[in-house]
């Protein structure tokens, strides 16, 4: 399968207007959102786990990261509930599960095979930084090379200056608007900007992000 597996092309997705497909497990459904192989593949998924499921135990070739969205997800590495970011490095493995539930936003098999950093950050407990502008604050999760991942909050009004996303920009909206001379993005809104692409961003009523930058390939 190949959805939006084109990294030249900017993508736009209201992922609340993209249905459930089911997975080959039972009790586990997907909306996906990129895409670029079969069963094992390079993804960008929601994955919702309906309460009392599990998952065939498998390994990460290409890593894994997730946010959880809602509920609680499990492995037998650890009990993530909701607002826990994950970075899973590449050949890693688990066998995951959940006895409440769980939405999770996950990316696989797109992590440097030399990052073996494995990351868990409760993003309930974990303090903001001010941003490069005022109003602006980032809380970052996790960073290798020229890849960074974070989440970022925007107060009411907040204003950035136009720039230019080397490696490219991927961002899922998880509170509030977020908007730039594009569009207007509410929550549940996944976007990716290719290689070089600019914009200048903006939130009148305010949003919070999660935003990955410089981990798309660049065209040859």
């Amino acid at each position: 399968m190949h959805l939006n597996a084109d990294f030249t092309h900017r993508v736009v997705i209201d992922s609340t207007n993209v249905p459930w497909v089911a997975s080959p497990v039972p009790g586990v459904e997907r909306r996906m959102l990129e895409r670029d192989g079969g069963e094992v593949a390079r993804a960008t998924s929601l994955v919702r786990y309906a309460p009392a499921s599990q998952f065939t135990p498998h390994r990460h070739d290409g890593g894994e990261e997730f946010l959880v969205l809602e509920g609680t997800f499990e492995d037998d590495a650890g009990r993530y509930p909701a607002g826990t970011y994950v970075q899973n490095p590449p050949g890693t493995s688990h066998a995951p599960f959940t006895a409440e539930g769980c939405v999770l936003f996950v990316k696989l098999r797109h992590m440097d095979p030399q990052d073996q950093t494995l990351v868990v950050v409760d993003t309930h407990d974990t303090p903001w930084h001010p941003g490069l502008v005022p109003g602006l604050s980032v809380m970052p999760l996790s960073s290798f090379g020229t890849t960074h991942t974070a989440l970022v909050r925007w107060a009411p009004g907040t204003r950035f200056q136009r720039h230019a996303h080397w490696g490219g920009e991927e961002i899922l909206v998880l509170e509030g608007v977020f908007e730039d001379e594009h569009g207007i993005y509410p929550a549940g809104t996944w976007m990716r900007s290719p290689h070089l692409s600019t914009h200048q961003p903006y939130s009148t009523a305010g949003c919070t992000l999660w935003v990955k930058t410089g981990h798309l390939p660049q065209p040859t």
